[in-house]
């Protein structure tokens, strides 16, 4: 199977209420999608999400990447898939959205090539997941609605995203907390919107009422490693690396100075599936456990995720892939199930997408 014909799309798609954090508001799902051919008809799909206050990519942007990278792949036959990453991380340097989007499609296309799931070809055997889902930043009030409407429809994990005011953080972590079972787990996102003191502090005080949560993510700027660590050594709360962990040397650094409990490896973040899988791998090399995340993805790069989940199920113990949940619609039809909390790889040969609606 000759790689012929690399071309781009756009997915789009609404979402059923706007996504909030501290850094973005989103109201719609535009993914860039990458769909690329072989001579025998074979079609490999592959997505990214543009997230420019994270990863520093527009659609544009990776439009521009991959038209670049095209050369290095055009030609090559899908068994030469080492060869084909090799020179996809080698050739340009960052743009992991872009290099996301493009390998998940490649290894759609070597799974189709062997006739097996995805899965499988990483050594995976997991094909059911439970997500968490998000809550949005938003006025408290509503921040419980959404919660409780959460629970009603299966969820048993939320996500609760805050970061704005420590202040005003504190007080809708406790009131969504006294609002609901106390069975439901709770994991806050702070998406570095908080200075170390700060959140120290405001840790403390919902320690003190009773509340620890699964973990807190990416409580401080990016690049403030020794507030990573001041905080975990200070909270009972976990605390859950996002945005300072694009690469292994990210994560390596991390890991060495026990600065966080845990990693968020994300496939738009650090790059794609092999990077994903050499994230998770280092981290079990340290004993230490990871969540599989996404950005604002959509079903083909979320089932690109779920399948690298499954190949690495030991050390991958927590998923964060809602955002097909969040979606008003799916635009893409296969046998992946996306069934709110409940997801489900399809046995069918590659990714399980067939087509963009």
């Amino acid at each position: 199977m000759k790689i012929v014909d690399i071309k781009t799309t756009l997915l789009r798609a609404p979402l059923k209420t706007p996504f909030i954090t501290s850094l973005r508001r989103v109201d719609a799902l535009e993914d860039l999608v990458v769909i690329i051919t072989c001579d025998d008809g074979t079609v490999g799909y592959g997505e990214g999400a543009p997230t420019p206050v994270i990863t520093g990519e527009t659609i544009d942007t990776m439009k521009a990447a991959i038209s670049y990278l095209k050369p290095f792949i055009i030609g090559k036959e899908i068994s030469e898939l080492d060869i084909i990453l090799k020179n996809i991380h080698s050739k340009l340097l960052h743009n992991t959205t872009a290099k996301s989007a493009l390998e998940i499609a490649l290894f759609d296309l070597k799974a189709k090539a062997e006739n097996i799931p995805l899965y499988r070809l990483l050594g995976g055997t997991k094909t059911t997941f439970k997500t968490d889902i998000t809550i949005s930043m938003d006025q408290t009030e509503k921040m419980i609605a959404d919660a409780l409407h959460a629970v009603s429809i299966g969820y048993d994990t939320l996500k609760i995203k805050i970061g704005d005011d420590p202040i005003k953080d504190s007080e809708r972590i406790i009131a969504i907390y006294d609002a609901l079972p106390k069975e439901i787990t709770l994991r806050l996102d702070a998406n570095q919107g908080w200075e170390a003191d700060e959140a120290i502090t405001l840790l403390q005080k919902v320690e003190s009422h009773g509340i620890i949560a699964e973990f807190i993510e990416q409580p401080v700027k990016a690049d403030n490693i020794e507030g990573l660590k001041q905080i975990k050594d200070a909270v009972k709360t976990p605390v859950l690396a996002d945005e300072s962990v694009f690469s292994l040397n990210d994560a390596k650094r991390l890991l060495e100075l026990d600065a966080v409990d845990y990693i968020n490896i994300k496939l738009d973040k650090c790059g794609g599936i092999s990077k994903a899988l050499e994230l998770a791998d280092l981290c079990e090399r340290y004993g230490v456990k990871c969540m599989l995340g996404c950005m604002l993805e959509g079903p083909i790069a979320i089932a690109g995720a779920m399948h690298v989940a499954s190949a690495r199920s030991e050390t991958i113990t927590m998923i964060d892939l809602d955002g097909v949940a969040l979606l008003a619609n799916n635009p893409t039809s296969g046998s992946v199930i996306f069934d709110e909390s409940n997801l489900m790889l399809s046995l069918d040969s590659g990714l399980g997408i067939d087509s963009i609606k």
